[in-house]
């Protein structure tokens, strides 16, 4: 028999958390179960001035990714993560635990990674150049359908990475380009190329104005040592990775996130590293690299 009472409206605190009674209704389970999945933590829970609540949005989630589908024949995707470099999380993936290895080959190659199936999670920076927003507009692209979460990682601080004490004295992207610096550029489909294209048409230029150094590098460390060597006058790159480099930041909001299934969310690879990365030893490293906004770390961006 259906419950009669009425759902509460969109929008309101009623329809975003619900009581153990209420979740215990909405699954057509008792009470009493509800109170056993949350004392073995197997239903996503919170607890707020001592009472257990349920986030809705979490809750429709979690059951999604408990949906037994028809066996297709199709292979689990590997323990992989694809997508963009990232000093902080490659570091975080190895010290929480989590067993998912990093092949990390740019923003766009990880989502197609991660389409084909060769990778539980991606992690992307893309500007959407029409309207500035980030990340939104690729993963559609990449990914139709509604079976992918974008989960928020940080904002990070990009600019040009220079040599020491910038001797040549460089004030700007646009300066740089003027000058005729040798610039180091990262792969095709890198989230930092394609920004720097971004960058550059804000400014009136575009790629055809560049004198370009050598092969593209594969990661920001790559690129940083493509300058620390001389082969390079400057690149885009992280904050996190100048080092002894100088740096002039040009965006500091960028807005690095992480993709992955519904069902893959609450695995325990990813819930481990997200569990890291609310820790002290997570913070102490992010403050050293240096760049990171982690105020909205794990917050969902989007739920297709």
């Amino acid at each position: 028999m259906q419950n009669s009472t009425p759902s509460p409206a969109p929008g309101t605190e009623a329809s975003t958390l619900m009581t153990t009674g209420e979740v215990a209704t909405y699954l057509r389970l008792r009470e009493r179960t509800i109170y056993e999945m949350v004392a073995r933590q197997t239903i996503p829970f919170t607890r707020a001035t001592g009472k257990i609540l349920f986030p809705r949005r979490l809750i429709d989630a979690w059951l999604e990714a408990q949906t037994e589908l028809p066996d297709a024949g199709i292979a689990p995707a590997p323990p992989i993560y694809a997508g963009s470099n990232d000093p902080l999380l490659e570091w975080a993936l190895r010290q929480s635990g989590s067993g998912l290895a990093v092949l990390a080959r740019g923003s766009a190659q990880g989502l197609d990674d991660l389409a084909a199936g060769r990778a539980v999670m991606s992690g992307l920076h893309l500007v959407d150049p029409q309207s500035g927003a980030w990340n939104i507009a690729a993963v559609r692209a990449h990914l139709p359908g509604s079976r992918h979460v974008l989960i928020h990682w940080a904002r990070r601080t990009q600019g040009l990475l220079l040599a020491p004490g910038n001797p040549q004295g460089v004030t700007g992207l646009a300066d740089a380009v003027a000058r005729g610096l040798r610039f180091a550029l990262r792969s095709e489909g890198a989230g930092s190329q394609r920004l720097l294209e971004v960058l550059l048409a804000r400014k009136g230029l575009s790629h055809a104005d560049l004198v370009t150094a050598g092969q593209a590098a594969d990661t920001h460390a790559d690129l940083a040592a493509l300058i620390e060597t001389g082969q390079a006058d400057c690149g885009l790159g992280l904050q996190a990775a100048a080092g002894a480099l100088d740096f002039l930041p040009l965006m500091s909001d960028e807005s690095f996130d992480l993709v992955m299934t519904r069902r893959a969310y609450f695995d325990p690879p990813i819930q481990k590293l997200l569990a890291f990365a609310r820790t002290d030893t997570f913070a102490t490293r992010a403050t050293h690299l240096g760049g990171y906004d982690l105020s909205d770390l794990g917050a969902v961006v989007w739920n297709g």
